[in-house]
């Protein structure tokens, strides 16, 4: 199978660039994948395809840019010319632009796609439904959160024009069949970006770092964290950095240089910047929480799968996406109300002040995390596109069944 996958790569700074990476690392040792056709967005730098081991052949096709008006027919053409045998979309409502324009028409690529007849599935991270307008930055005003959410069902039916969409929550898998009648909604969970060898869960020498990680400045705040840590410091005289690893979001640029300096006069506060991938496993692995500062969710988390990955404790909001993950897929953390700085501190103090507490909860998360490695997803995508040219070879509709089965071809 040649397969072409439509994502952001590094060391692209668009959104869902990481899981794209991971996909292609992971699909490149599925043994039905003879070529993977990376259709990928420009980028100064050169692609990040330093992977371990022997996998398929990766063709990398740079043609779009974020917020480019011609996308949907640069990327059409780079199809056109490679002729895959099948295509996976790596989407969300934002992956194209964060203007109306161009980010409504990337989203009508797998519509597309389906009318040429190439077996079609798209990924996508998150549902308009679910997706609070207000706090992810799109908009305030309740009268264009009324044009949105009517601009969101439509594309999402052009989403749903694909052979099968993917979901990472069962949520969002019940809400797309009721409202739009679908059955080729296919619940895959996120997976574990990597599954290293379980760690001694010991933590490095020096204050003991709380971390942060993410593209900052929308549903994602740190402030909270930050006042969080100087309460802990102030009851507790606990040594403590403050770690804040990422970047400003698109939708919020200067968002952390505005933060560096509101907080100014607070001691032992790092902000990273961006997190190249090779650093990924020590900005996670010195740290003694991981906290997720968000007002709202967008989807499922990616970082929660990586905190798990490398056997961390975690401190969330009680928030509808990530109360979900946590009961669906085993993690376990510390919850907190997202609009408490007081909340937050005691999440934080329990994990940090307990030992045997932390080095629990990170147990529990690294299990987690190892039951869903992403070689099990990807393989779970490849039967689905088995699934799907056998049906077009049959001459069958597919339908997906409410209740998740394992496909067998």
């Amino acid at each position: 199978m040649r397969l072409a996958i439509v994502t952001a790569y590094p060391p692209s700074k668009v959104t869902l660039t990481e899981y794209g990476y991971h996909l292609v690392k992971h699909f490149r040792l599925q043994q039905e994948v003879s070529e993977i056709i990376l259709i990928t967005d420009k980028t100064e730098g050169e692609k990040d395809l330093s992977f371990e081991g022997e996998g398929c052949t990766i063709t990398v096709k740079e043609c779009w840019n974020f917020n480019d008006y011609l996308n949907v027919f640069k990327i059409n053409k780079a199809i056109s010319e490679t002729r895959p045998d099948a295509v996976l979309f790596n989407l969300q409502f934002l992956k194209f632009g964060d203007k109306k324009i161009p980010a409504a028409l990337g989203l009508m690529l797998p519509l597309i796609c389906k009318l040429k007849g190439i077996p079609t599935i798209s990924l996508l991270h998150n549902i308009l439904e679910q997706v609070d307008l207000d706090n992810a930055g799109i908009t305030t005003n309740k009268w264009l959160q009324k044009i949105y959410n009517f601009i969101g069902s439509t594309l999402t039916r052009f989403v749903l024009a694909s052979d099968i969409l993917a979901v990472t929550i069962s949520k969002y898998k019940t809400i797309l069949e009721e409202k739009y009648k679908s059955r080729n909604v296919a619940l895959i969970p996120h997976g574990a970006f990597e599954t290293p060898p379980e760690p001694d869960y010991r933590l490095p020498e020096g204050p003991k770092q709380v971390m942060a990680f993410g593209k900052f400045g929308t549903y994602k705040k740190v402030e909270i964290m930050i006042e969080a840590v100087e309460m802990i410091r102030k009851r507790t005289g606990e040594d403590i950095e403050i770690v804040i690893a990422g970047t400003d979001s698109p939708n919020t640029p200067g968002y952390l240089d505005a933060v560096k300096e509101k907080y100014s006069d607070v001691v032992q506060i790092r902000f990273t910047g961006y997190v190249a991938e090779e650093d990924v496993p020590r900005i996670f692995g010195e740290s003694a929480v991981v906290v997720f500062p968000y007002t709202s969710t967008t989807g499922s988390s990616g970082v929660l799968h990586q905190a798990g990955s490398y056997g961390k404790a975690v401190a969330l909001p009680d928030l509808g996406d990530l109360s979900i993950l946590v009961q669906e897929e085993g993690y376990k953390g510390e919850f907190f109300n997202p609009e408490s700085a007081e909340s937050l501190a005691d999440a934080i103090e329990l994990v940090l002040l307990d030992d045997s507490y932390r080095i629990h909860l990170g147990m529990t998360n690294y299990k987690a995390a190892c039951s869903l490695p992403m070689s099990d997803i990807t393989k779970m995508y490849v039967d689905y596109f088995k699934a799907i040219q056998l049906s077009k070879s049959k001459g069958f509709t597919l339908n997906i069944p409410s209740i998740e089965k394992e496909i067998t071809i």
